[in-house]
């Protein structure tokens, strides 16, 4: 063999070498690699060697991602987050998603709860941050000072609603987002409203807790707060059950279920007696909703200062303008109980 073959034959086979290797190259970078579609969650402080077992189940092959990943330098990069992986991502597009950080946000949404620990703990559902770590963020006392609560009347901080937020968020970023949220909450129409009740954005949400407790009647929660309005305009102990079961309850850690208010239960001593003490009560006994705090901005037009649950109307309340016919019909529903047996 002469050498002009022999230099050909060594061209042609550095030309298939470079073929292949080149081919190689682009099928770890660019052939579809995601067999599935899912949400990846990566935690705080993951590692690569974490995130290979975390994606694992989503890859055809694991050793051309690991390839791909090395040379993008991903593993230097590693951001936690919610990611949404689709199905057919070549390991270039993956690792570029990875590394970019872009997540899925999270609809984060709680309804009313009856307090920090409840909410704590339906929001850590749904977040990395655990329940423990969120109360300690709510109940940070320089946080409230600054913001204009104490540990009383925290609860009305948080309004109930869906908020878009990243799936790693800390327990003090959420807290600043809520702390936004109720200021854009109470805007200009809501504060001018409040104030013509002589309340503070604090007070109408502790009298909707009240409200929100005293009804499940969406559409009988404007009386309730009308009466409610109707007492405290007038220097009148608002005497509401709620807050007496709320008291009862208030430093107990087992569930106490409580149908009925019994006589000696309004002698307890608690500032969230409303039988003993002028006013409201020093914060929400309850996270009310939309339906309740509007129900206090936008009381309905009557003269009445008493109610009863009634016996006739399911969920609904007998409503008084005089002591008397209130206890006629007090007399009725205490007697309706003792038929039903309801005797706590």
């Amino acid at each position: 063999m002469n050498l002009k073959k022999l230099t050909l034959l060594t061209i042609s086979l550095l030309v298939v070498i470079s073929g292949v290797l080149a081919f190689n190259y682009y099928t770890k970078i660019y052939k579809p690699n995601t067999i599935k579609e899912g949400f990846l969650y990566i935690p705080t402080h993951n590692t690569f060697k974490d995130v290979k077992s975390l994606i694992r189940p989503y890859l055809k092959k694991v050793k051309p991602f690991i390839w791909v990943a090395n040379k993008k330098k991903y593993p230097n990069t590693i951001k936690p987050g919610k990611y949404f992986i689709s199905k057919g991502l070549n390991n270039n597009e993956l690792v570029n998603l990875l590394r970019s950080g872009k997540q899925t946000p999270v609809k984060l949404a709680f309804n009313n709860q009856d307090n920090l620990e409840k909410l704590a703990g339906r929001i850590s559902k749904q977040i990395e941050a655990d329940s423990i770590n969120l109360l300690k963020s709510f109940n940070n006392i320089s946080f409230l000072t600054k913001a204009g609560f104490t540990k009383n009347t925290a609860l009305a901080m948080y309004l109930p609603n869906t908020y878009e937020v990243y799936w790693n968020i800390t327990p003090d970023k959420l807290r600043a987002k809520m702390l936004s949220e109720y200021h854009n909450f109470w805007n200009k129409t809501r504060l001018a409203k409040a104030t013509s009740l002589k309340l503070t954005p604090v007070q109408v949400i502790t009298l909707a807790s009240i409200v929100q407790k005293e009804t499940a009647n969406i559409a009988e929660r404007p009386k309730v707060a009308r009466l409610y309005l109707n007492r405290l305009h007038h220097n009148w102990p608002l005497q509401a059950d709620p807050t007496i079961i709320y008291a009862i309850k208030k430093g107990k850690k087992d569930a106490i279920i409580i149908k009925r208010v019994l006589t000696k239960d309004l002698e307890i001593n608690s500032p969230y007696n409303t039988y003993k003490n002028v006013g409201l009560p020093p914060g929400p006994i309850s996270m009310p909703d939309l339906s309740s705090i509007n129900a206090v901005l936008n009381p309905a037009n009557h003269n009445n200062y008493y109610m009863c649950a009634s016996t006739t109307k399911m969920g609904e309340h007998e409503f008084s303008k005089t002591l008397a016919q209130h206890n006629r019909n007090a007399r009725k529903y205490q007697k309706w109980l003792s038929k039903q047996g309801v005797n706590r």
